[in-house]
């Protein structure tokens, strides 16, 4: 776990430095480093999760994204449903759910006239769901017997550190990618059985989980750059 621990300590310290840079007042001709007005809103969809679902793979779901911009800041949010289906021993385990992300990214990419970005952000992240699992048991008595089971309205919340690129190919049109280290899982309402995996996030048990966007944006502008 040292490895994490230094990984974890490394993202949040260039984090606060990243912030305090911006708060430097050393060289008043130098605006990329202050918070600015907002040039425009993306908005995108991550095409992973939409190729998944066309593959009719066990995942089934869409994920929308937005993000604003405020000098190098852009205050971000992630709204997703995602729809699991899966195989498991003498039986099946299903989930449904919704989940949001908020945050924020901070742009290292600084005067680039395109805007273009290579960021470090950070996201807190909630999930509303359903889970169900069902499968057949068998005992001595009274042969073999279905067991169903159910959490109804479980709710779960996690932090993620992220990174990526933004990269502007064609007047509005954008392409990047987000991968995220997702840590800190903790459910509410999983009152039957205990949280096989998380809508959003993935599987509980690995504590750590690494996830991967590819996405697609177009923004729509707020006032006209100088």
């Amino acid at each position: 776990m040292s490895i994490w621990k230094y990984l974890l300590s490394s993202a949040f310290v260039l984090l606060m430095v990243s912030l305090c840079a911006g708060q430097e007042k050393d060289d008043p001709t130098d605006s990329t480093r202050r918070f600015q007005r907002p040039t425009g809103i993306r908005l995108g969809t991550d095409l992973i999760s939409l190729g998944k679902t066309i593959a009719n793979s066990s995942l089934s779901g869409w994920e929308a994204n937005a993000d604003v911009d405020f000098g190098r800041y852009y205050a971000t949010l992630d709204f997703g449903s995602w729809k699991r289906d899966l195989s498991i021993t003498n039986g099946t385990y299903q989930n449904d759910g919704r989940y949001f992300r908020i945050g924020l990214d901070i742009n290292f990419l600084l005067k680039d006239p395109d805007k273009n970005m290579f960021f470090l952000g950070m996201r807190y992240a909630r999930s509303n769901f359903n889970e169900r699992v069902e499968y057949e048991s068998t005992a001595i008595n009274f042969g073999d017997f279905q067991i169903e089971s159910a959490n109804v309205g479980a709710k779960a919340g996690w932090v993620e550190l992220t990174t990526g690129l933004r990269v502007k190919i064609w007047k509005q049109f954008w392409m990047g990618y987000t991968g995220r280290m997702k840590f800190l899982p903790h459910v509410n309402g999983d009152s039957t059985f205990e949280t096989y995996e998380i809508p959003g996030f993935g599987q509980t048990f690995k504590g750590i989980y690494w996830g991967f966007n590819y996405q697609v944006f177009w923004k729509i502008p707020l006032i006209v750059s100088k």
